[in-house]
């Protein structure tokens, strides 16, 4: 059900905003579909949480198509002239670097980079972000970058690495999958993190983009000797706070 301002919205009028069978319907569908209440104080945070939502899958796709290399964190790179590597393998932008051009260059040259899951999952909230606010505003919101799973995570994107439970999973949140047997001679194969892209496929980093079976599969085949437990799609999701990012785009960062 989708509240705002107080008051249970239809999405009939809303639907007929955006193309038939886009994300942005799909999305408002699953919103309105049974009982948990989504509730915005505006329609406009409402649409900021669309658009964004359908910023982050397509920025999933972008950065599976960008080269982005697979590295474990003692391996990672980054280009040199907007990052710099630290010791645990998180990139940390250069004083003086444009924060929009160095998440841009990820996505452009990404052949110059390798990291993890985790730190791909990062990557792909700032692209969809500097893609909504546009250069000036994103520069502003985050003038200082660190890219390293959920151990430096800006506090406005804290909630992406917070997992939790949820009544209902929407295209755009951060999924796990965990392979509790892994093989402790390939402990990258621990899990997956990934984002759902709705209609069942998810993009997992250094796995590609597939559906929950294909990724389990590909998890089984690195587990123990005799392991019997398999591989899961765990029932939590990590999410932004749409509401906060949605006030910094609404206020146009003031």
């Amino acid at each position: 059900m989708i509240i705002v301002n107080g008051t249970a919205v239809t999405p009939e009028s809303l639907l007929a905003e955006y193309p038939e069978d886009s994300v942005e319907q799909k999305i408002l569908r699953k919103l309105a579909a049974g009982d948990t209440h989504f509730s915005y104080p505006s329609m406009d945070q409402l649409k900021f949480e669309l658009r964004l939502r359908k910023e982050i899958i397509a920025a999933s796709y972008e950065l599976n198509r960008s080269g982005l290399g697979f590295e474990v964190f003692r391996e990672t790179r980054c280009n040199p002239t907007y990052w710099k590597r630290l010791w645990d393998g998180g990139f940390a932008l250069n004083d003086g670097a444009n924060p929009a051009a160095a998440i841009a260059d990820i996505f452009h040259n990404g052949s110059q980079y390798g990291t993890e899951c985790a730190t791909a999952m990062m990557i792909v909230y700032y692209g969809a972000l500097l893609k909504v606010y546009g250069e000036a505003l994103f520069n502003k919101t985050f003038p200082k970058i660190d890219l390293m799973n959920w151990h430096r995570i800006d506090r406005l994107l804290w909630e992406v690495g917070n997992m939790q439970r949820r009544d209902v999973y929407l295209p755009g949140d951060r999924r796990y999958f965990n392979n509790p047997d892994v093989n402790l001679l390939t402990p990258e194969w621990q899990g997956e993190n990934t984002i759902d892209l709705g209609n069942g496929m998810f993009y997992g980093h250094g796995v590609g983009i597939y559906k929950a079976e294909a990724i389990i599969q590909e998890l089984n085949k690195n587990r123990v000797p005799n392991a019997d437990e398999s591989a899961a799609l765990l029932d939590s999701a990590g999410r932004p706070d749409f509401i906060k990012l949605g006030n910094i785009y609404l206020r146009g960062g003031s």
